[in-house]
């Protein structure tokens, strides 16, 4: 690792900005989109059904001490008093974790805070050009989305909000371990017990659609996916291309399921993106059509590359924004096509209070259509953040992986009014470290805690683990599998970014770790991982 791009005591740059600060350039050219999309949708939902997958790592094996509900996450000053706390205690020593409702006494430089994500289209589109061989854009490579493309069975809390553990491994270079910490919200009621949806579709009908077949193809995917949904569900949909239409106002599922197949039925291929266009009109018919109690969501389907009408991310994005703060309206972004504006879909659901992925592939719409639209119909947790408070007296360097975009200034971890990340039901989160402990340093690492308001009441909430320098004993490649799986989605993205994490293997080396996962967890998912590694080991020949 590079001093560059490691935290140290005195020189980390706090920086102030919004949480949802994008340094990433859109795409300019347009590219067959929604096929790609309608193939993965009749191949995904007509063919391999709704069907689950199972689990395939293993949780922490109980390294870290969870807690309870400590307020604050953030261990001492070095020079602070040592009154003892609650529930820190290492080397016969007592360190201070900062007292309920009064700041933290950790110096800034030792506290990493940033809003909580559950994107993955970084990791499906990267794929996606690997396939198509081509080694993807630096610029458009998330390791956090790298990482949480994959399960983990953290455990799960009861009702709303997270459990957090934690738990880490040495790395392969001298003195540098992994820490991570895993957050994870409890499982998505039974489709009977959930609150009824209010849907909008907004889909991408432009020219790439002309080709014989490919809206045929969408229209029996959407007509699938619309007799899955329950009698008191509703949906509408919106098309756009030069312009966008309302083809169908919030129509009640139950009564109405033969007015949304001849929606859909209707549905026609015409010219050029205008994206801004869609998302307006998507927005007012989901304003409209908002039903008290349910929830209500837009869902975007589109390559996100807008070449009509008002193209300014900025604009769009104020639009998407004052439909979350007055109706509290969610975005769920699909992604497809082999050119996609990944900057400006992720912009669009971060400004929606949503998250994004990418098809490419029948699986991928399995899992997008079965898994995570339904786990997106209702929340678990609103505006949520992550402080991890490393103790001075233990760690001399840290550096989170990833999350470069979802950085929040420390001192707004508490502030309510601050954006954080919006998670719905059966979602884990992952943060991965690469920190180096002190010469001879044991005891106390860090605490972990996640911080987010009930999505009814908007009532705060906390949690809190910690973790012990004896939890980083293990090398990183004898360690759980799921903390292996973690490590080998971050050394991929890394060196899809040409950065140095420490202990880095070759691209060979870490297909063939994934290959050893693979038949262990007999993981698809982690299958595809050692496929994509390889792939982008022979483009870089």
């Amino acid at each position: 690792m590079r001093p560059d791009s490691e935290h140290r005591a005195g020189d980390r740059d706090r920086t102030r900005a919004s949480a949802r600060a994008r340094r990433r350039p859109r795409a300019r050219t347009r590219a067959r989109a929604v096929g790609l999309l309608a193939a993965a949708l009749v191949g995904g939902l007509l063919v391999t059904g709704c069907g689950g997958g199972s689990d395939g790592s293993s949780a922490d094996g109980g390294k870290a001490r969870r807690t309870g509900p400590l307020p604050a996450p953030a261990p001492a000053r070095p020079s602070a008093p040592s009154t003892p706390a609650p529930g820190t205690e290492a080397d016969g020593e007592q360190r201070d974790i900062a007292p309920t409702g009064t700041p933290s006494p950790t110096p800034a430089d030792y506290l990493s805070t940033f809003a909580l994500d559950v994107d993955t289209a970084s990791y499906g589109y990267a794929r996606r050009t690997l396939a198509d061989g081509r080694l993807p854009d630096p610029k458009t490579v998330r390791p956090e989305e790298f990482i949480n493309s994959f399960r983990q069975d953290y455990p799960r809390p009861e009702g709303n909000g997270f459990s957090v553990t934690a738990d880490g491994a040495r790395a392969g270079e001298e003195g540098w371990s992994f820490l991570r910490v895993g957050l994870a919200t409890g499982p998505a009621a039974p489709a009977s017990e959930r609150p009824p949806a209010a849907l909008t579709f907004v889909i991408d009908v432009s020219g790439s659609m002309s080709e014989t077949g490919r809206l045929d193809l969408v229209k029996q995917s959407l007509g699938v996916m619309t007799d899955q949904l329950r009698p008191d569900d509703s949906l509408a949909l919106v098309t756009f291309s030069d312009t966008a239409e309302t083809v169908l106002p919030m129509t009640r599922v139950g009564g109405g399921r033969g007015r949304v197949h001849d929606a859909i039925d209707s549905l026609e291929p015409l010219s050029s993106t205008n994206l801004d266009a869609g998302v307006r009109t998507g927005y007012d018919t989901a304003v409209e059509g908002a039903r008290p109690g349910a929830t209500n969501r837009v869902v975007l389907l589109s390559d996100a590359l807008a070449n009509t009408g008002e193209t300014d991310a900025d604009a769009i994005l104020d639009r998407i924004s004052d439909a979350r703060r007055e109706h509290g309206i969610t975005l769920f972004g699909v992604g497809v096509g082999s050119e996609y504006g990944d900057a400006l879909m992720e912009r669009l659901a971060d400004k929606g209070d949503g998250h994004t992925t990418y098809v490419s592939t029948p699986e991928e719409a399995r899992k997008v259509f079965c898994d995570e639209l339904p786990q997106n119909i209702e929340l678990r947790a609103r505006e949520a953040k992550a402080q991890v408070a490393f103790d001075p007296q233990t760690v001399q360097r840290f550096r989170l992986i990833g999350y470069d975009d979802r950085r929040v200034a420390d001192d707004d971890y508490r502030d309510d009014r601050v954006d954080g990340g919006e998670v719905g039901p059966g979602h884990t989160v992952t943060a991965l470290y690469a920190i180096r402990l002190r010469p001879g340093a044991s005891g106390h690492v860090a605490t972990a805690g996640v911080r987010w308001l009930d999505p009814d009441t908007r009532a705060p909430h906390e949690e809190t683990t910690q973790i012990e320098a004896s939890a980083l004993d293990t090398d990183v490649w004898r360690s759980n599998h799921g903390l292996q799986l973690t490590a080998t989605a971050a050394y991929f993205a890394d060196a899809l970014r040409q950065g140095a994490l420490p202990g880095a293997p070759t691209l060979p080396q870490l297909a063939s770790r994934a290959d050893k996962l693979a038949r262990a967890t007999e993981d698809n998912d982690v299958r595809q991982l050692a496929k994509a590694i390889r792939r982008a080991d022979e483009l870089r020949i």
